[in-house]
């Protein structure tokens, strides 16, 4: 849900897209597993929603992968 209006906005994938963000910022090229993996760790996001937050970060022209499977922060 990206905009929720009666769950808790830690839910949104607005929200886990700033954590992600956040970490590329941090490291702005990884593997996608590897980045998930920090991820992972630090917030506890699931799969479905990591993947989710990925697919939102290049629709708006933050974040692009490759055919190799690396996350790339866009400038």
């Amino acid at each position: 849900m990206l905009l929720p209006d009666n769950i808790h906005p830690q839910l949104s994938i607005y929200y886990n897209g700033s954590l992600v963000l956040k970490e590329l910022k941090q490291h702005a090229k990884q593997q996608v597993f590897d980045l998930y993996q920090r991820i992972k760790s630090q917030y506890n996001m699931s799969f479905p929603t990591f993947m989710l937050c990925l697919d939102w970060l290049y629709l708006i022209d933050s974040a692009k992968i490759d055919d190799d499977g690396w996350v790339e922060l866009c400038l």
